[in-house]
């Protein structure tokens, strides 16, 4: 054999391990996304995008979304054909400052006790990536709120701080007018600007407005939103007073549908948004053309079937749809988030608008439009769910039920592009694939 023939073989060998180089370096480049969701039916109200797409994913951030993205640029690809895409869930209204402090109040026990529950324990699983906690903590206790829980939790745990110091202890410190500190509330807030969200006042008996004042002039302070959970007071408070006169565009009224024509015989209680005559008062339609929020928060008391289904079949939507997640709504009528936006696809809203009060709806009312989007650029926060057809049962807080055809089913829920929920599998490999 002759060195000519050698340099020759040679030649080749080389040439073809730098093509093979080569070819495998380009297969690594083409394999720019880490996960591509393909297949489904894409919605974001944002960006308008309502049909079948593809959602790319790259370092946990969304990197394109379009149709036909070829399967081979992913490493990996989730089929989600047949099934719904949406921005991660945002729930406006839950409480998850949970604890074992004994404030020896009696009440709720929401602030760091056992009646607030664990975040990761109940979002993912319900396609939510992002909440929101509706006064558990005040400017007393929230560094501990945000040590304990938000530094702890693989969901994004934003915060309403509550106008009373030390959050949502009991019923009865709720009424200490003396700890509702716009001044100190304020300075807390604008200490974690990006956390806290807004201010909450609730549960106060008081035939007045002193706690919904002094979170509007916290409000005020620091350019945030309030939400007011009415409480209860003998005789009622005026809704149509706390709307025209108090509120501020772009403040917020939770427990929407609490209440009913029932409730209004009696002295007590919270004011419905419908008369004896289950008919929506006339300046509620105005309170909500004119900016004031309606938010769900159903809860364990607060959603009652009679003004709810009265009220949308008069054209009254809720502009965010929220839980009110905690001990005595979680193994209720409540259940969690997808439960209940799956009782207004059943009360006739459209997938499209549940899913506009779920995301982007609320996103705007924190003041956070980072999320509830798929732009580009935008974190990976992704749901990625089904609707089931059949016979379904559906509660309200006094017990009465709905009978439903339809139902929201997580199957895949990211979180800044990592899976932190999937029910069928969708993103593993086959167990007789593994080598």
């Amino acid at each position: 054999m002759n060195n000519n023939f050698l340099k020759t073989i040679r030649a080749h060998f080389y040439m073809l391990f730098f093509a093979a180089c080569l070819i495998s370096q380009a297969n690594l480049q083409a394999q720019e996304i880490d996960m591509l969701i393909k297949g489904g039916h894409v919605i974001d109200p944002k960006n308008k995008i309502d049909g079948i797409m593809d959602v790319a994913i790259k370092d946990g951030k969304i990197f394109r979304v379009a149709s036909n993205i070829p399967a081979n640029t992913s490493k990996k690809t989730v089929n989600a054909t047949g099934l719904y895409v949406s921005p991660g869930f945002i729930d406006m209204h839950v409480h998850v400052f949970a604890g074992a402090e004994d404030p020896g109040y009696k009440g709720f026990e929401i602030s760091n006790g056992f009646g607030s529950v664990a975040p990761d324990d109940f979002t993912f699983r319900s396609g939510v990536t992002t909440v929101v906690d509706a006064g558990s903590s005040g400017w007393r206790n929230f560094p501990e709120f945000k040590k304990q829980t938000i530094d702890n939790s693989q969901t994004r745990v934003l915060a309403f701080l509550s106008i009373t110091g030390y959050g949502m202890v009991g019923t009865v410190h709720a009424q200490d007018t003396t700890d509702m500190n716009p001044t100190t509330t304020a300075f807390i807030m604008n200490e974690y600007p990006d956390i806290i969200v807004g201010i909450k006042a609730h549960h106060f008996q008081g035939h007045n407005f002193f706690p919904v004042d002094r979170a509007i002039e916290a409000g005020r302070k620091t350019n945030k939103p309030i939400i007011v959970d009415f409480g209860s007071s003998t005789p009622k408070l005026s809704i149509e007073e706390l709307f025209m006169k108090h509120f501020r565009p772009g403040d917020i009224f939770t427990h929407t549908f609490s209440g009913n024509a029932a409730t209004n015989l009696t002295p007590g209680g919270r004011e419905p948004i419908v008369d004896v005559n289950n008919k929506i008062k006339p300046f509620i339609f105005e309170a909500q053309k004119q900016g004031r929020i309606f938010d769900v928060g159903h809860g364990g008391g607060a959603f009652v079937w009679a003004t709810a289904i009265n009220a949308m079949k008069q054209g009254f939507y809720p502009n965010t749809i929220s839980t009110d997640l905690y001990r005595n709504s979680r193994n209720a009528g409540m259940k969690d988030m997808a439960n209940v936006m799956s009782k207004f696809l059943n009360m006739g809203m459209s997938i499209q608008d549940v899913i506009v009060r779920s995301t982007w709806n609320p996103a705007n009312v924190i003041q956070h439009t980072d999320l509830g989007h798929l732009s580009v650029g935008a974190e990976a926060d992704v749901s990625v769910f089904n609707i089931r057809e059949g016979k379904f049962g559906y509660m309200d807080a006094r017990g009465s039920v709905l009978n439903g055809t339809k139902k929201l089913e997580a199957e895949l829920t990211l979180r800044a592009g990592k899976v932190a929920w999937d029910l069928n599998g969708l993103s593993g490999p086959q167990w007789d694939a593994v080598k």
